[in-house]
């Protein structure tokens, strides 16, 4: 399981009262199952790369191709059934939705989809992230490790063939980071797929398959 990325020529330029490169003229292929890592420091188009790899944002010039589909030529409403069904995503500040409760913020992707498994599936990744008693609690009931744990399941219950980790430890104090890395690193091997994480940690970069560093918007 999992995909293969190919980055050609891309560049990303964000409008403003002076244009912002945020990429310029990437060229970069991630093999399916891969476990990538893309480091530098902020500001260098890490979070952009990652957005364009899952369909969060669109290339100004050039191709992202991603399981044969060029992203950057598809309809709107295609792109958006890739993002919940292929794509799952972990955010720095989790994102969780307040009034939902755990199990109900993990249940949510299978929910918009219509999945009668969505319950199921979410007590079995609870589980899974050592949450199993919190199903009922509410996010602001939980600590910030536990909380990305929460995150992590939600991003795994459509069985994604990628995940996308923005800083996923950037929130977060050592002994959680290192928890959260430990789990993700676990989960990979358990379930394949294709991991891109963006990070500005070392420690964190160590854990992947292969670091891609960025530099002023290109690879370093």
């Amino acid at each position: 399981m999992g995909v293969e990325i190919a980055f050609e020529e891309v560049s990303k330029t964000y409008p403003g009262a002076r244009d912002t490169p945020a990429l310029d003229r990437v060229s970069l292929e991630i093999a399916a199952g891969e476990f990538v890592a893309v480091a530098g420091p902020s500001g260098c188009g890490k979070s952009t790369l990652l957005h364009l790899a899952g369909g969060i944002d669109v290339a100004t010039s050039g191709r992202v191709v991603v399981g044969g589909r060029d992203l950057t030529a598809i309809p709107e409403e295609e792109l958006t059934l890739f993002r919940r069904r292929r794509v799952g995503t972990v955010f720095q500040f989790f994102n969780l939705i307040p009034a939902l409760s755990v199990r109900e913020n993990v249940e949510l992707p299978l929910a918009l989809d219509g999945n009668r498994e969505a319950s199921a599936r979410a007590r079995e990744l609870l589980a899974r992230v050592g949450l199993a008693e919190k199903g009922d609690a509410f996010p602001y009931e939980l600590s910030g490790g536990q909380m990305q744990r929460v995150a992590l399941a939600r991003a795994l219950s459509a069985r994604p063939e990628l995940l996308l980790a923005d800083e996923p430890t950037g929130n977060l104090d050592s002994l959680s980071g290192a928890a959260v890395l430990d789990l993700l690193a676990s989960l990979h091997e358990e379930h394949g797929g294709t991991v891109l994480m963006a990070t500005h940690s070392e420690e964190a970069a160590r854990r992947a398959g292969r670091v891609v560093r960025l530099k002023d918007g290109r690879v370093a």
